[in-house]
Parts: C-alpha cells; structure tokens; sequence
C-alpha cells in the first residue's frame, strides 16, 4: 500500500529557501512559486498589500485581457506587469508571443502583437456578408466570426419573398490561425424561429424563438458537408482559383449543410439558455413555464433525469437576480451566486444516480464594518483566480452613490475566508462594475453615464498612488 498523502502547510521562507538550492524540477517551481504567492496575498501585514498604484479615464469602453488594459476600441494598450501600467509602443513583432485578433466594420480580421500591437496576419473574411461578432471554441482551439442575422422586412413579406437564410459563421483553428470554413445557416435545414447560434464545447448550438435549444455535432457537419478544404493564402476553386482570404472575395461557403443533421440534445428553457458541464456531464436550464421563474434545475445528459437536490433556488426577496456557472476549475462544481448566499454545488454519482451536495458561504460572516449591523451587504461578482486557486467575491454595502466595497479571498476547494481587501473608490451600484482578479493584480473598471474608468490595484509596499 502507498504512504498516505497529508496535506500539509508549508511556510514561505521554507519554499524560498528550497528553490534558491534548486530542489525543484521546472513544472514543481512555477507551483511553489504559486505557493509563495498566494502566502504573501492572504497574509495581512502593513508593507505588503493591495495598494492603488494607477487610474486611467476614458470616454469610450475600457477591456481587460491577460494582464493588459485596452482603450480606444484596442488601439491603445497598457501592461499590467510593472509597478504601474505603461503604455506599450509598436516594436518588432513576433510570432511566439500570445496574440489579439480584431474584426473590423469592414469585414477584415486581424492578428495582432499582444505584446507589440504589430500586424502579424489579416483575412479578408467576404463581401456579401457582414461579420460584427468574435466568439471562442476554448476546448477546441477554435474561433468563430458570426455575421448579422439577415431578418424578414414586411416589404418581402408583402412581395411574397422568402429569406431563407439566417446568418453565416466563419470558423478559424488558432495555433496557427488557419479557416475551417464558413457555414450558413439556412431555415430549410435547421426551421424558422432561430434566434441565435454558437459554437461551444465541439457542438452548435441553435436557439428557437420557442424558448427551445437544439444541439449539433459540429464534426459530424464538417465532415460530412465540407466541399472542399481551404488554406489561408491559396488558391479555390470556390474561387475560380482566386485566393482565400484577400479582398475582395474573402472565404466561399465551403460547408453546405443539404439536410438537417441529426440532433444530439433539445431542451426548452426561458431566455437564459441552457448549459453543460461538469462530470458527469449535466447541464442546467430553468423551464419557461412562469411557475419555474428563479429556479436552475440540474439534469443528467446522459437520460435527462433530475439530480436529487437538483432544484437550485435562492429564495431571496431582493431586486437582485442570482446567477448560475460552472466552475472554471473543472472540478465538475457549480457556482450558485445570490445577493447574500455563495452556494458550491457539486453533483455526485450516489448509487444509480446523481446528487447535488453543497457548501454555502454567506455575507453574514462579513465583518461589518464601524458596527453597523443595519448596512445591508449584498454579493456583486465572483472571480477564480485559477494559479491561486482562490476566489475574489465582491462585496457591497448597498449604500446609493456612496457604496463602499470589499474583497473577500476564499479557498478555492473549502470555501473558507482568507482575508478581505477594501477598495479605496466608491462603488455606485446603479452603474455598471466589472472587477479581474490576476495573481497580484486587481483591476476595477467602472463606468458612469459615458466615461469610463479603470483602477488598478497590486501587491506593494505603501506609497502614493499615481493617476493618468
């Protein structure tokens, strides 16, 4: 029998010390180097902690990516990995470094230097169709360019003149960026009523204004309606031998779908759709019957039999709505987000069925702050750290224009609060917050009316705080 396994606390000068006499492999550093991380950030101590080192305002949309802030629709971008966010100027780009891909109005795609902002590749995506949406295949590498769906006019209508088609979706492999191919969307093959399509987890996922969703193979699809592969920079005969990708002739359709694929999954549910995940695998979905309203059932994929405990309801009479994820871990959880509760919920094999069993966290064991027990504190936002293994739950206390918030540090794997981090601006609930949790990096980006604005917060000795 194998020596059991104790998990034990090891301390921050032990980790350094071990690494300083190499008693390490490379794949062992880079976690103790985690380790030792995560054991400054939830220590509490006056010289090292969460410290406002930069703001920066802005009149149009500020995006947070990957330790990098973009403004002016990504034309400008500042790095998050020095003591204060510098401006990064265009500098000989490179084809090792993590990329940014844009679409622009005119129906180019760009490959961009994360780290330089130099064009790396462009594809000219088509002239006949207009492509305005990026979305990403994460587990298969993937990235789709959707287009505009194409809508009836009571002018056709009146004609007698049918629009069949829907929209189209250009389908790309990154590592290296290379075309798949574009699809369209037709209402012969997949009926009337579709309101919306996707490509997640290896299916396509095609919405009805009947509150249904319907799942497809997207393998079984190119394989069996692709017409001919294409390659960046080479010549079609889609094309009468033109080249794919240059203006002005772009990609050609070059997987037409003649019959309607077989169906994998179809659920109905209420406008919030349906998703899958976990193991084994499950999915959740709220019914669109009114008497369902505020409650996420938890189902097998397999049969479609309800999880014992699988009605998940926060039952709070608040006008905040609650929100339902799974977890970014992997670890097959849910994360179940109320105004004042925290649920982990984990579905689990028990006998021949499933079980969902949770741990709750809840803003009651929030220290309140000058012993105000009358200040209502309500959860805003949830954020996984991933290389920490440590959740960021935003806190507010609900007061209008002069809200104050703090951050709470749990344990990813037990839920236990580590320590809680105030944040020097007021947090105005009646406009729009997002907040990124990255290593030793905490940025908040808010807006009011038209102007934006970012704050960023790092790990840091105290000083004064810079502006920009």
């Amino acid at each position: 029998m194998a020596p059991s396994r104790r998990n034990k606390t090891v301390n921050t000068t032990v980790l350094l010390n071990r690494r300083s006499r190499g008693v390490t492999d490379a794949g062992t550093l880079v976690r103790q180097n985690m380790k030792v991380l995560r054991n400054i950030i939830l220590q509490v101590i006056e010289k090292a902690d969460f410290m406002k080192v930069w703001s920066k305002t802005s009149k149009s949309t500020i995006m947070y990516e990957n330790g990098k802030i973009y403004f002016e629709n990504y034309q400008s971008c500042y790095n998050c990995v020095h003591s204060e966010p510098q401006d990064k100027t265009l500098a000989s780009p490179s084809d090792h470094k993590p990329s940014l891909l844009a679409l622009t109005a005119n129906n180019w795609l760009y490959r961009l230097s994360a780290e330089t902002g130099e064009e790396l590749q462009r594809v000219y995506l088509s002239s006949n169709h207009k492509f305005r949406y990026l979305g990403w295949e994460v587990s298969q590498e993937m990235l789709y360019v959707k287009s505009v769906q194409n809508k009836e006019t009571p002018l056709a209508r009146q004609a007698g003149i049918t629009q069949n088609t829907v929209m189209h979706l250009a389908i790309f492999h990154v590592f290296p960026l290379q075309i798949v191919g574009i699809v369209e969307i037709n209402k012969r093959v997949f009926g009337n009523g579709i309101t919306d399509v996707v490509l997640s987890q290896g299916v396509l996922a095609v919405s009805y204004s009947n509150k249904s969703v319907k799942l497809y193979s997207f393998e079984h699809i190119v394989h069996r309606y692709m017409i001919e592969s294409l390659m960046l920079g080479e010549q079609s005969s889609l094309l009468r031998g033109r080249t794919v990708g240059e203006a002005p002739f772009g990609i050609p359709v070059n997987i037409q779908i003649t019959d309607c694929p077989p169906v994998l999954f179809e659920v109905s549910c209420s406008s919030n759709g349906v998703q899958i995940g976990g193991y084994p695998w499950h999915y959740i979905y709220t019914p669109p019957h009114k008497n369902h309203k505020g409650t996420h059932h938890i189902c097998s994929l397999k049969d479609k039999t309800m999880a014992t405990n699988g009605i998940q309801n926060m039952n709070c009479c608040s006008l905040e709505s609650d929100g339902i994820f799974f977890h970014p871990d992997d670890s097959g959880r849910i994360i179940h987000v109320g105004p004042t509760t925290i649920k982990y919920v984990q579905p689990a094999i028990k006998g021949q069925g499933v079980i969902c069993i949770y741990i709750e966290l809840h803003t009651a064991s929030v220290e309140i702050h000058n012993n105000n027990p009358l200040i209502l504190q309500t959860f805003r936002m949830v954020e996984y750290e991933d290389e920490l293994d440590l959740l960021a739950v935003v806190v507010t206390n609900a007061e209008e224009g002069e809200g104050r918030a703090h951050i709470r540090l749990h344990d990813n794997q037990s839920g236990q609060l580590q320590r809680t981090i105030d944040l020097v601006e007021l947090w105005d609930e009646t406009y729009r917050h997002e907040l990124f949790f990255d290593k030793d990096t905490i940025v908040h980006i808010e807006q009011k009316n038209t102007k934006f604005c970012c704050h960023v917060l790092q790990m840091a000795a105290h000083h004064e705080s810079g502006s920009a």
